[in-house]
This record gives structure tokens, C-alpha cells and sequence, in this order.
């Protein structure tokens, strides 16, 4: 007999479906990514921290998991909502179902509901607070645990996903492909400090392909620290929650700026517009998928991109005069990059890593690596 679940809304809304996953309740903000792929590679995003994440692609669990598509140690998600669960995975790279792979890491799964209706909810009233259970709990039990959870808003979660310590990375991409616009280069010619607000294994992988040493640092470090390791660039990268917090790691950043080439992507760009002295405001519904659309206005192409956020740079705080708005969100015209017009420093909202999605974007590691090295001279 079918185990059912419960996901209650803050405003009252109840769905009611059948329990895959572990059988917890979590709460979480409950939003929804567009993308028809890459389900494991969402699974293990750490910027997912604190979010019960609603999957539009109406089947879920039909290519299994594998080890080679975590991008981290283990799932952050809150809790998985779906159309359709698949129990039974048809590929060959498939080790583990996914049922048991989100049921191993204490994550609970509700199949079985109309997703449609759930995602034009929260796109015409925003996102919302959520609590999801598959033990027993009552609808009334669930509505008070989603009122009670904490607002994304001012919610500070870089430090608690970031390494406690150093480490070094060095694996580089399996393969390179002309439509990954990145080419294999030497090992060691450029160190790259990478700081860990919820960092991506592809993005690591990517910055060895360029060519880089990473050390990556906890969200924590300072600019001496990280001076005093003498790289050739520094990163900044994704990670989940509101940036606004982040007033000790923007003042870090602050100082960093014209020491050494800089390139930040999510979080890591968000971070930057802090340290130029931009704001930052939450988004409706905010952007989350693997085809939205941004204009490179550098070279007036248009990228198809990957994106996970829920908090942008506010256009109007930055001040132009000092700083390049070299991308822009065709969907709701917010802004997607920045570049500095007189220091080594560039930075994106989207994911050109890409994984999984398109590799449209890949080639500002390239930049960064030419920054690199016109900076070493």
C-alpha cells in the first residue's frame, strides 16, 4: 500500500501525494527549477540549502544516480516535490535508484501531485515557506511548522556549507569538446584561490582545465590569508542564502580588489556588487533552470544559461561610471554580469559551468585565464 505525504504551504495550501525518500519531515522555502535534466546534479547543489525544490519535468528518477554526477560530498536539498517518481531507472550509468539515494541522505520525496498547479502558484504569488513530511504528520502540523521555519530572507547560509578547511584541487574535465569552449591546458600554469560559499566540483574541474592549482579556502579566510598564498586569481563562488549578511566576506573581497584578477559567479558575483558598494534584493520567484536567456552585451550574443538564484544585484546601486553591466536577464531585464573597467575583475549570476545544461558560457573561464595571464606580465 502507497505511503502518502503531506506538503503544506505557509499560506495554508495542502497537496497531498505518495512518500518516496526518507520518511522525515523538513521544511524548507519551496521553489522550482525548469531544467528536464540533470535532477542529481540540482540533488547536490549546495546552493539548494534550505529549499524543498518542486521539479517541473513531470518524470523524476528515470536515469538513476551515479557517483560521477555529484557535484558535492552529498544532497542538499530540503526535500524533492514531483510529478512522477520513476522506481525503476533504465541507463547504464545508473548505481543507485534515486529513491535510495535521497532516501540514504534523510531526504524526503512527494509524488504523485499536480506540480502544474503548484508552480503557477508560487510564480504568481512568490515563493513561499513549506513544510514536507512522509511520517504521519497532520495538515494542520505542517501548515505551523511552515509558518514557524525560517525566511530565506536574512538568512545567512555561505558559512554553513563552506569547507572548515583548505584543500587542494587539481582533477580537470574528463573531455573537452569544441562545444565546451574550453581547452585542456598544462597543469600549474596559474594558482587559482578559490573561496567555498557553496562551491560546484564542475567548477573546480573547470578551473583545472584552464589550467589552475585551486586551493580552495573557507568562506571565512581574509585577503591577507589569501595574499599571503600568493595566487595568480582569485574565485569567488556559489552558494545558497542572502547575501546581504555577508558583510565580513564583502569587506574581505573589498580589499582583494586590483591585488589580483578576481572572477565570481551566483553567490561570488553577488558578493562583488556588496564590495563595490551595490545592493542586493530578493527575487519573486527568483531563476532557477538550465535555458534562460542572457544578453552578453560585450558582443550582443545572446547565451542560453544555467541559473540557480534567488537574490540579485540591483542595477541602479552600482556605480557605472567604474563598472561595465556586461550581462543582462532577457526574461525580466535583471542584472546577470559585471566587469570592472579599470581593475581585473569580472563577474557572473548564472552558472557557466554548466552542469548540467548548456556550455554557451564556458568560455569566460578562458577569460579568466587570459586575465591571469596578462596580469602576471
Amino acid at each position: 500500500m502507497p505511503v502518502p505525504a503531506i506538503l503544506a504551504l505557509e499560506d495554508g495550501t495542502v497537496y497531498q501525494g505518495r512518500a518516496y525518500g526518507a520518511p522525515v519531515v523538513r521544511t524548507g522555502e519551496v521553489v522550482f527549477n525548469t531544467s528536464i535534466t540533470g535532477y542529481q546534479e540540482v540533488f547536490t547543489d549546495p546552493c539548494y540549502t534550505g529549499q524543498i525544490i518542486v521539479l517541473t519535468n513531470p518524470q523524476i528518477g528515470n536515469y538513476g544516480t551515479n557517483d560521477g554526477d555529484n557535484e558535492a560530498a552529498h544532497p542538499y536539498i530540503e526535500g524533492l516535490v514531483v510529478r512522477e517518481w520513476a522506481e525503476t531507472p533504465s541507463n547504464w550509468r545508473s548505481d543507485k535508484t534515486a529513491d535510495h539515494f535521497l532516501r540514504d541522505a534523510g531526504i524526503p520525496v512527494i509524488s504523485d501531485i499536480d506540480t502544474r498547479s503548484l508552480v503557477r502558484k508560487l510564480r504568481i504569488g512568490g515563493v513561499m515557506r513549506g513544510a514536507l513530511s512522509s511520517a504521519g504528520h497532520s495538515a494542520e502540523e505542517l501548515v505551523e511548522m511552515a509558518r514557524n521555519s525560517p525566511s530565506m530572507a536574512g538568512l545567512e547560509l555561505a558559512t554553513r556549507v563552506s569547507t572548515p578547511h583548505a584543500y587542494e584541487w587539481t582533477e580537470a574535465l574528463a573531455a573537452c569538446s569544441p562545444s565546451e569552449q574550453l581547452t585542456l591546458k598544462q597543469e600549474g600554469q596559474f594558482h587559482v584561490v578559490a573561496f567555498d560559499y557553496g562551491i560546484k566540483r564542475n567548477i573546480l574541474r573547470c578551473l583545472a582545465t584552464i589550467g589552475s592549482r585551486v586551493t580552495v579556502v573557507p568562506a571565512t579566510t581574509s585577503a591577507e590569508e589569501v595574499l599571503a598564498l600568493n595566487p595568480d586569481g582569485v574565485f569567488l563562488s556559489n552558494g545558497p542564502g542572502d547575501p546581504e549578511p555577508l558583510h565580513a566576506q564583502a569587506a574581505e573581497i573589498r580589499k582583494l580588489i586590483g591585488k589580483k584578477p578576481m572572477f565570481g559567479i551566483c553567490l561570488g558575483h553577488q558578493i562583488i556588487g556588496l564590495a563595490l558598494g551595490g545592493r542586493t534584493f530578493k527575487l519573486k520567484f527568483g531563476h532557477r533552470g538550465i535555458n534562460h536567456p542572457v544578453l552578453n552585451t560585450r558582443t550582443n550574443k545572446v547565451e542560453i544559461t544555467v541559473q540557480n538564484h534567488g537574490f540579485c544585484v540591483d542595477l541602479d546601486s552600482i556605480n557605472s561610471s567604474e563598472v561595465e553591466l556586461s550581462h543582462i536577464n532577457l526574461n525580466d531585464n535583471t542584472l546577470e554580469g559585471l566587469r570592472h573597467k579599470s581593475e581585473p575583475l569580472f563577474c557572473v549570476q548564472y552558472h557557466p559551468e554548466a552542469a548540467a545544461g548548456p556550455h554557451d558560457s564556458r568560455y569566460l573561464f578562458e577569460d579568466f585565464a587570459a586575465l591571469m595571464k596578462e596580469f602576471k606580465k
